[in-house]
């Protein structure tokens, strides 16, 4: 079965011819579709028209949790399955949320530039850091990262609320969208970017949040308007922001956010350890190795 991994790294697995692809080399992608049967896709958008390069197509695989990069319709119509693998780098993703909370309020960026400089000491008062213990953290979200960050942020003595979709009465730490905004010193963002949550963060959401209060983004880009973001960052009314996605990726050097000193900025890598990866070929093989039997396939979405 030969199976095109959209990302530039190599892996050999029994009974499968696996050729792999750079996201940024559309020409050899491009040569590489007509005889793909299983795509291993990653972030680059897959288009109806790659589809129709892609024949022999079967299965597109999903290798993360987000098919927002996918034209599920198209797939639909030309037969062609598609499958996610939901959790397998919620602990990545929930580390790296935990880790740009703590780069933004402890001044990470503009500490690292200064000693490089040979300016560490003395330390500029102006970047006195804060710490996570004793300050509420709202995460916009219940499922496993979430949940994982939840447990992380309360072992370091940070109060966590949360919200969903479906209301939770029996958890005291679950609010309403609005009440829990204007409760979190912190907001983390763990949704998929539908209609419904795009620019769930936009001005007046943000002008909710107390003075001072960070914003970090580990989901997907567009949940934030990036344009309201930047306004309440260069006015002072928010403290900082630590983002791992963008409205538009690649992000462009030109994008404001990337000059401003109180952003932790990352490129859409929060899910990239060894470890998720090891995960992620475990699902694509076995996924595989289902298609090929004729089976049901793990966490079809189409």
């Amino acid at each position: 079965m030969r199976v095109l991994l959209h990302f530039d790294m190599e892996h050999e697995a029994s009974g499968l011819d696996v050729v792999s692809c750079s996201e940024q080399d559309d020409e050899r992608f491009a040569e590489l579709l007509p005889d793909a049967e299983v795509l291993w896709h990653v972030l680059r958008p897959l288009t109806a028209g790659d589809m129709d390069r892609a024949p022999k197509l079967r299965l597109i695989q999903k290798l993360g949790t987000g098919v927002n990069t996918i034209d599920l319709d198209a797939a639909e119509e030309r037969g062609i399955a598609v499958a996610n693998m939901p959790g397998q780098n919620a602990q990545a993703v929930a580390e790296t949320s935990l880790l740009l909370m703590l780069a933004v309020l402890r001044r990470v960026v503009p500490f690292d530039a200064r000693t490089r400089r040979g300016e560490g000491w003395p330390a500029d008062r102006g970047l006195v850091g804060g710490e996570l213990g004793g300050r509420t953290v709202g995460l916009l979200g219940g499922g496993e990262i979430a949940t994982l960050l939840r447990g992380m942020l309360e072992a370091v003595g940070a109060r966590v609320l949360y919200t969903s979709r479906r209301p939770r009465s029996g958890d005291p730490a679950w609010r309403e969208l609005d009440e829990l905004l204007r409760s979190s010193d912190i907001v983390s963002v763990h949704v998929p970017l539908t209609d419904e949550t795009h620019h769930l963060l936009d001005a007046e959401q943000l002008g909710l949040l107390p003075e001072g209060a960070i914003v970090v983004n580990t989901a997907r880009g567009a949940v934030i308007d990036e344009g309201a973001l930047v306004g309440a960052l260069r006015s002072g009314r928010l403290g900082g922001a630590g983002l791992d996605v963008f409205e538009r990726e690649p992000v462009g050097e030109g994008n404001p956010l990337l000059g401003l000193e109180n952003v932790v900025v990352m490129p859409h890598v929060a899910w990239l350890t060894r470890e998720t990866w090891d995960r992620y070929f475990a699902v694509a093989v076995e996924n595989c190795r289902r298609l090929g039997r004729g089976e049901e396939l793990l966490h079809r979405v189409r």
